[in-house]
């Protein structure tokens, strides 16, 4: 992540910052939108360039090989030439669409997913549909085996929000190696008994 991006308010200055190979498509679509929706405002949030109305409406995120815009309710919006990027759900109403070149870019169909979104920020009598519930993921046998007979890590990790769990056991089931499961378990295990989130485990 490039720190000065991360840190700037400035839209100008965010572009600048931006990697050399997403820089000019991050810029004709910022083009784009100020052109098409002139009342939106421009904002830097989680280090992505936002656009927005009575709320936040869509925003551009600028990578080393690719770049993505986010709809923030983009779960309401109609896609018919399916540019939002398929997968990924998550228990909110954001999608978004991801791109590495402009190249047969349906320019007609992203304005009028645009229009849509713009429409529905612009409609105070909507609601957002409620958050989707995200299913739980399954526990294998080995760790809760594992909890069973680590007290403290089982009550640390009781303690965590679904989000968090989740974390722990995504990253568990998904060795594919038994060594590497049997290293993930004990790393695992020590890091909820000293009380660490998944992503704070190797301070342990």
């Amino acid at each position: 992540m490039d720190v000065r991006r991360s840190q700037t308010k400035d839209p100008i200055e965010w572009l600048e910052c931006c990697p050399e190979f997403s820089w000019p498509l991050a810029n004709q679509l910022r083009e784009w939108i100020l052109e098409w929706e002139p009342d939106l405002t421009e904002c830097i949030k989680w280090n992505m360039l936002c656009f927005s109305g009575r709320k936040l409406v869509c925003g551009i995120s600028a990578c080393q090989r690719h770049f993505g815009v986010t709809f923030f309710r983009g779960t309401e919006l109609a896609d018919p030439a399916k540019l939002f990027t398929p997968g990924g759900e998550n228990n909110t109403n954001i999608r978004g669409m991801r791109f590495t070149t402009l190249d047969g870019f349906d320019r007609g169909a992203f304005r009028d997913v645009l229009r849509m979104a713009v429409e529905l920020d612009e409609e105070p009598s909507l609601p957002p549909l409620p958050k989707k519930k995200r299913k739980p993921f399954p526990m294998p046998d080995y760790f809760a085996q594992g909890l069973k007979k680590n007290k403290a890590a089982a009550k640390f990790f009781a303690s965590l929000a679904p989000t968090y769990q989740r974390e722990y056991i995504v990253w568990l089931t998904s060795a594919k190696l038994a060594e590497t499961r049997a290293r993930r378990l004990k790393e695992a295990l020590a890091a909820l008994s000293a009380g660490r989130k998944w992503a704070q485990r190797k301070r342990v």
